[in-house]
């Protein structure tokens, strides 16, 4: 295994300072993005999903709970299996209540959504000491919809926001044969008794699962308390700290 040189500690502190930069600009590149992120327009939902759970069945609305938003963490089990996704459930091991009480400080509920039928999804809960709220969206067109399962036969493939076309001219090796369940979560808000869908991701698996933050950046409220009028550092930045370039 190739290991790091070494070096004196005044020669690791310039290699330092110098990476030091580059996480700077790494961190405000990433502000911006999230700060377009909880720009993007939205969509009203006018589908009345159903899903079970252990309380038997629940619409869309339902999920939200008292809260003002829902992030829904799309987990890889498709009907047939027994087991859900080893990716998928390896996040999900990591899932703790703290985490969810956090998004529940700024407003947000969380939930994971699969298809398989709920008898399923709760004896794996059980076996593995799960406590998140856990749904199944078996029978209804959830999925599909947003492009949580990808089935020509069902609906019209779109992977990543591009059509079978588009992705055959990109990629010409790339197909998808019979039904296939892809890993990401989907965020929605909830104005009333309306719900609009805000963001979705697909293909970065449990990634933004590490922490309350990285979660929020995925959604319309973000960080801030005010998502119509956002304030703080992110939206008002001024130039780089001179320390720091």
């Amino acid at each position: 295994m190739s290991m790091p040189r070494i070096v004196s500690r005044e020669d690791w502190l310039v290699a330092r300072k110098r990476l030091l930069v580059r996480e700077k600009e790494a961190t405000r590149a990433r502000d911006a993005l999230n700060a377009d992120r909880r720009r993007l327009p939205m969509v009203r939902v006018d589908t009345d999903y159903v899903f079970e759970g252990p309380t038997g069945l629940v619409g869309l609305l339902e999920l939200f709970e008292d809260s003002r938003q829902l992030l829904i963490y799309h987990a890889m089990f498709d009907p047939s299996w027994e087991q859900p996704c080893p990716g998928c459930a390896a996040g999900l091991d990591e899932m703790a209540s703290a985490l969810l009480a956090h998004l529940k400080t700024r407003d947000t509920s969380y939930v994971t959504v699969s298809r398989a039928p709920y008898p399923k999804l709760a004896a794996t809960q059980a076996a593995r000491g799960w406590k998140f709220p856990w749904y199944s969206s078996y029978g209804s067109s959830f999925n599909y919809d947003f492009q949580a399962t990808l089935d020509a036969a069902v609906a019209p493939v779109m992977y990543n926001y591009r059509t079978q076309e588009e992705l055959a001219q990109a990629l010409p090796d790339w197909k998808i044969e019979g039904s296939t369940e892809m890993p990401g979560f989907s965020c929605f808000l909830r104005v009333e008794n309306s719900i609009f869908h805000t963001y979705s991701t697909y293909g970065r698996g449990t990634e933004p699962h590490g922490s309350a933050y990285s979660l929020l950046d995925l959604t319309a409220l973000g960080r801030q308390e005010d998502w119509e009028e956002p304030k703080g550092r992110v939206e008002k930045a001024g130039p780089p700290d001179p320390s720091f370039s």
